[in-house]
């Protein structure tokens, strides 16, 4: 699915700045998506970890 708004976007795009901007646009959501998936995949862990040490400081 991506593959095929980035070749849609390149084929509405005429200069190089735009498909640039269209690379970074891509590029960014491939960050985003590996960074939700991060979270929801350690998510748990991660808030054990904070409420392990609230208990700890109290």
């Amino acid at each position: 699915m991506l593959l095929k708004m980035y070749a849609w976007a390149l084929a509405q795009v005429k200069s190089d700045e735009g498909a640039t901007a269209v690379e970074y646009g891509i590029m960014v959501a491939g960050i985003a998506v590996v960074i939700l998936a991060t979270v929801f995949l350690l998510g748990g862990q991660i808030k054990t970890l904070f409420e392990n040490v609230i208990t700890a400081l109290q």
